[in-house]
């Protein structure tokens, strides 16, 4: 009984590490994402952007969790939510001076904080 005991002990220290090591499915999600985005950099030949994407592929790789994609997401969500405030104030005194194209502008680039935020706010990997 005491060598089950001790063999069941040991085999359980022996997988344990093995399963903690295994990414979660938003981690391998997210990864799939930083590798699809790599490869589009590589086919338009975007070095630097390159370079950023490799550096987030191997912190990826080397300690992603489910905490830090939460926090990282928070963070994402928070400065989109300001960015959209932010051009919703432009809109508004472009709105204020009625200078046509500068309304337009500031539209356009409102909408596009609004695009990021709701792609800020979709959950990893849909």
């Amino acid at each position: 009984m005491k060598h089950v005991l001790s063999l069941a002990l040991v085999l359980g220290t022996a997988i344990t590490p093995a399963l903690a090591s295994e990414p979660s499915p938003a981690c391998l999600a997210k990864r799939a994402s930083i590798e699809s985005q790599l490869e589009e950099a590589k086919s338009r030949n975007r070095k630097q952007e390159m370079m950023g994407l490799q550096k987030a592929l191997r912190a990826n790789k080397a300690r992603c969790t489910d905490e830090i994609l939460a926090k990282e997401r928070e963070k994402d969500i928070k400065q989109a939510q300001r960015k959209v405030a932010e051009r919703e104030r432009d809109l508004a005194e472009a709105q204020k001076k009625g200078d046509a194209k500068k309304i337009m502008t500031r539209q356009q680039k409102l909408d596009e904080a609004r695009r990021t935020l709701a792609a800020s706010e979709k959950p990893i990997g849909s």
